[in-house]
């Protein structure tokens, strides 16, 4: 035995690793945002600022609070993603005119025109990953549950 396996533990639970899931999920999160890089080099973006022009693009206008739940990043990551935005031309931000304390972040025309510009990075992206549709689509649900579970601390429940 080479101590990186316990006697008595199943197979998932060993030291090995290539038997972690964790690093699993790493590997490939990893290899899909390098592959990402030279698409959103193209538009002057990096991925965590793709992200938030998603979340804009498909709702509009958005309190920063409702960015950062929709990404789940603090109010402190999200900040100066956002101010970067801004300063590129592609975002503003406003205090909302009825709650002073409710940062509204909305995009401007130019932000709303690299919109077309970013249309073809899903399907590149798709190619990249080579799943089929069902695929793609199990492993979505696959992984949501796993991060809802793990956000929630589940441990009781392995169905």
């Amino acid at each position: 035995m080479d101590g990186t396996d316990l006697p008595g533990t199943p197979e998932e639970f060993t030291l090995l690793l290539d038997d972690q899931l964790c690093f699993a999920l790493y590997a490939a999160s990893r290899a899909v945002t390098n592959r990402y890089r030279p698409l959103l080099d193209d538009l002057g973006l990096t991925y965590p600022q793709y992200l938030v022009l998603l979340v804009l693009w498909e709702h509009g206008a958005v309190p920063v609070k409702d960015i950062g739940a929709a990404l789940q990043l603090d109010y402190g990551t999200l900040t100066p993603l956002i101010k970067r935005l801004e300063a590129a031309g592609l975002v503003r931000r406003e205090r909302r005119p009825d709650d002073e304390r409710t940062v509204q972040v909305t995009l401007t025309e130019q932000g709303q025109g690299l919109r077309e510009r970013a249309r073809a990075v899903p399907a590149a992206m798709g190619d990249v990953m080579g799943l089929s549709p069902q695929e793609s689509s199990d492993a979505k649900k696959l992984l949501r549950r796993l991060t809802a579970n793990v956000t929630r601390g589940r441990t009781d429940d392995h169905a």
